[in-house]
């Protein structure tokens, strides 16, 4: 009978991080569908449904700590419910970044926007791409998957320094929308952020059907964040 109790307390929890990284893609897209329509309704929308993702993921820890406590995980069981709660953290902090991107339309207003979004919304497709299927990878518990999922991250990064030196250029030549492109800066460096959350998701992945805490993407002068 606890064998049954904890494996449907496990599915439970499965359900509840797939429904959290749900709810995470679509911030995400509906902040760069906010930011390209110029939707303020939308991109408000955004910023107080994050408090939504907040709360799920506390729900989630919570439960987690439970089962620790009362059902005495062991081996396997405890490997994944320590990936869980980091990756419910690597979520969260995913579900931050789209309401950045809802604050910069927020700041913006109906402000002209420098460069083409075209760039920017493709970080998007890709980011949430990946994501989409690390949380695949995760729930299949398929470590081969999880392997490859980080090296799609090389072409967010190619088109984060595309936005990067258009927007530079934008600015030198005319400093007056400055403000304007730091805002855009700040949605690219969140989408490139996503990017490089979703390989903590597929280390994760792999500790749980391996038991190896590896890192798949090393990166070098990662900035720290609070």
């Amino acid at each position: 009978m606890p064998r049954e109790t904890l494996d449907r307390q496990m599915h439970q929890l499965q359900d509840e991080v797939l429904l959290l990284g749900s709810m995470v893609e679509q911030a995400t897209m509906k902040a760069m569908d906010a930011l390209k329509n110029r939707d303020l309704k939308a991109a408000h929308q955004v910023y107080a449904h994050d408090q939504v993702i907040n709360e799920k993921r506390y729900a989630i820890e919570n439960a987690i700590l439970i089962i620790m406590a009362t059902q005495q995980p062991m081996a396997h069981d405890l490997r994944e419910l320590a990936a869980y709660l980091e990756i419910t953290g690597e979520l969260e902090r995913m579900g931050d970044y789209a309401k950045g991107i809802g604050k910069v339309v927020m700041n913006m207003q109906d402000a002209p926007i420098p460069i083409p979004l075209g760039d920017l919304e493709r970080m998007a497709e890709i980011g949430v791409s990946m994501l989409h299927d690390a949380l695949g990878a995760f729930l299949a518990e398929n470590a081969q998957l999880a392997y490859q999922i980080p090296q799609r991250d090389d072409e967010v990064d190619e088109l984060y320094n595309r936005v990067y030196h258009a927007l530079v250029s934008a600015m030198i030549a005319n400093p007056e929308i400055i403000d304007h492109a730091n805002h855009l800066m700040w949605a690219a460096h969140n989408l490139e952020r996503l990017a490089d959350r979703v390989s903590n998701i597929c280390e994760r992945t792999v500790f749980i059907a391996t038991g190896e805490l590896l890192e798949l993407e090393p990166t070098e002068n990662e900035e720290e964040e609070e």
